[in-house]
């Protein structure tokens, strides 16, 4: 059995859809949700799923290794980022493989700031044709880490940064649960 942690500072919606693809599965355990924000509503969509939960502070992320310890302790297999907004510390990225998923295609539009509205805003802006979706490994800078999966969404020219974001939402809730078995059997294959 696999077993994943998923990362979440916001409203969970990606991390509800993670867990719900998981929930029969005979290969795969959503473990845990980790918050860095308590009011994160993540929280309450993984409690009503049946997952624990913990939140920490931003002095128990990056100036202790309380975290790192729990994880290992329950044997995580893949830690998996759902709209986590802090950069990962290089002590979780050294001892898990770590994922995310971003709302654009990188390199574009990535980098520290550059999440959710603010990425669909800047497509928007810029007259972009396409948008869509970038899963990549972590590393110790925002958004650089090796791309393992991309696809696109067709832009009409009047969409607002609101329509970007539902085609994009659409594609991150199709394809990151998918990618991420993939990725947690991939080794094996």
């Amino acid at each position: 059995m696999k077993k994943i942690a998923i990362f979440a500072s916001g409203s969970g919606t990606n991390a509800q859809k993670i867990i719900e693809y998981f929930e029969n599965s005979r290969h795969v355990l959503v473990d845990s949700l980790w918050s860095n924000n308590e009011n994160s509503y993540a929280l309450i969509r993984a409690e009503r799923l049946g997952v624990e939960t913990f939140t920490f502070s931003r002095d128990e992320f990056y100036q202790s290794i309380d975290v790192l310890e729990e994880l290992s302790e329950r044997k995580i297999d893949l830690i998996v980022l759902a709209g986590f907004l802090w950069l990962v510390p290089k002590y979780l990225t050294e001892e898990f493989p770590v994922i995310n998923i971003h709302p654009a295609l990188l390199p574009k539009y990535g980098g520290k700031g550059m999440y959710g509205k603010f990425v669909h805003e800047a497509v928007v802006k810029n007259k972009d044709k396409v948008s869509g979706i970038s899963i990549h490994y972590v590393n110790d800078r925002y958004d650089e880490g090796a791309i393992i999966f991309q696809t696109t969404c067709d832009l009409a020219p009047g969409d607002t940064a609101d329509d970007v974001a539902q085609k994009v939402s659409e594609l991150e809730h199709e394809h990151y649960p998918r990618v991420i078995e993939e990725v947690l059997f991939a080794d094996e294959d």
